[in-house]
């Protein structure tokens, strides 16, 4: 059925204008001013934002962690996903040493399917590289459409590759066309500052973020970069927390690098006193990177606000605080690391971002959607309100006052990192390809109606542009 959006104000990376948006077979088909109505459905967004629908580039649902697994799915991940007002996410698949990519592939496949009820793609994890995984590569880049590859510098003995290993893909990515993400801590460090705390008897969760001290995530971020410009490749720095992380990636940029960076709304509102709470409260607050000392959230805003920083991610990653926090009472290494973020990531970034004057509203969509969708290989397709784009699209009341709390979230988890927190926008409704998923706030989706998205190639061209527009403003 067509539908019309009538009485919204539209708002992309570049533009904010009253129009009127045509939806045909789940696209847009028309964007103007008294448009036909004729056997279409009319949806009244008067008083909101018509803003595409939230890309959330970093998210891990139904993941195996620590011995356990993130309570969130990829249905009570999506749903909540919905609600918050995103309409894509692109999940991190994990692969094991020894086997082929393709296995690890198709277990992500399995776990997504007839689950999601938005669309969804997919990174993939390089823990080694040698001739099979390299053979891999091109297959998984051109058949499966996963441009992009993830790397950690952490997780000794878990998931942290060594330096040849990141170089080696950053190598391959420059041939290929794909985008290497890099968890950038010093995890050699980390492990060594680990074990010295426990044996001193350090065990509350406040010792998470005092061995993985910022200047850690500094070193390895600008490690990654240095390996990037030398590569003459393409790097995406995933959750950078802290001043010594932004301070390298800035410098990379300066230096002409072809590096990017994405924070988390989780490091631009809390601090790392929350991993000091009571009766072991604390643990809710673990994840990796930590959270870091309050003035560094000034440094973050900036860099968004800049350009230095150039997306936001969920690095959703829930556990419940009863039954899996918990595991790590006695120790906080064994704390399952992650948080439930991904349903007030929009809302966050707003209520802080726009309405306090940090960044524009602009600037909210390019940072939400627009740019991740350029970076990852979905764009026009995604991340704008454009003639022939996917009918993506939310409908956000920038006036209405809530409270964030677990009572009313539509995550799986019997926690929320914001619980209490007072914001101003709310999305009312949220469509993806044209179909209602939120209507007015009610839930009105279907599992298994999200589309695994197959991406194009990393096009720096398009960033390029994109920056251009940005300075013009």
């Amino acid at each position: 059925m067509k539908k019309i959006i009538k009485n919204g104000t539209i708002v992309t990376a570049a533009d904010t204008y009253q129009g009127e948006i045509l939806i045909e077979d789940g696209k847009i088909t028309q964007i103007g001013s008294n448009l036909s109505a004729i056997g279409a459905e009319v949806v009244d967004a008067k008083g909101c934002f018509v803003f595409p629908g939230g890309i959330d580039p970093h998210t891990h649902l139904d993941m195996p962690f620590g011995g356990t697994v993130t309570k969130d799915d990829f249905e009570s991940g999506t749903i909540a996903a919905a609600f918050g007002g995103t309409t894509t996410v692109i999940d991190f698949c994990l692969t094991n040493k020894g086997e082929p990519l393709k296995n690890s592939i198709q277990t992500w496949h399995d776990k997504s399917k007839e689950k999601a009820v938005i669309d969804y793609g997919f990174h993939l994890m390089i823990s080694e590289i040698n001739e099979d995984v390299l053979g891999e590569l091109p297959q998984v880049i051109n058949e499966e459409g996963i441009t992009s590859f993830k790397v950690f510098m952490a997780y000794k003995n878990v998931f942290q590759a060594d330096d040849e290993t990141l170089f080696k893909t950053l190598i391959s990515a420059k041939e290929h066309g794909a985008l290497v993400m890099v968890h950038a801590e010093n995890g050699d460090v980390i492990d060594y500052l680990t074990k010295k705390a426990l044996d001193e008897g350090n065990t509350a969760p406040i010792y998470h973020a005092l061995t993985r001290p910022p200047e850690l995530e500094g070193e390895a971020t600008g490690r990654a970069a240095n390996f990037t410009g030398l590569a003459n490749s393409q790097l995406y720095v995933v959750h950078v927390s802290c001043a010594d992380a932004v301070e390298q990636i800035a410098k990379a940029r300066s230096k002409g690098f072809d590096v990017w960076g994405e924070t988390c709304p989780q490091y631009l509102v809390l601090d790392q006193s929350y991993l000091e709470k009571p009766n072991f409260e604390g643990a809710k607050y673990v994840w990796s990177p930590p959270l870091r000392e309050k003035w560094n959230q000034d440094v973050l805003w900036n860099a968004l606000k800049s350009g230095q920083l150039q997306t936001i991610g969920s690095d959703q990653c829930s556990f419940d605080f009863k039954g899996q926090k918990d595991l790590g009472r006695d120790d906080f290494t064994k704390i399952p690391n992650g948080g439930p973020i991904i349903e007030d990531r929009l809302s966050v970034l707003f209520s802080e971002g726009v309405k306090k004057g940090r960044i524009s509203l602009n600037q909210f969509v390019d940072i939400t959607s627009t740019r991740s969708a350029k970076l990852f290989g979905l764009f026009p397709k995604k991340g704008t309100i454009a003639v022939g784009a996917d009918a993506d699209l939310v409908i956000f009341n920038p006036n209405i006052e809530r409270v964030i709390s677990a009572e009313t979230h539509h995550m799986a988890v019997d926690y929320n990192a914001f619980e209490g927190m007072k914001i101003t926008g709310e999305p009312v409704s949220v469509l993806s390809r044209g179909e209602f998923v939120v209507r007015d706030k009610q839930f009105v989706g279907k599992p298994g109606s999200g589309q695994y998205l197959k991406r194009a190639k990393y096009n720096k061209n398009a960033l390029v542009n994109q920056n251009e527009t940005l300075s013009i403003q």
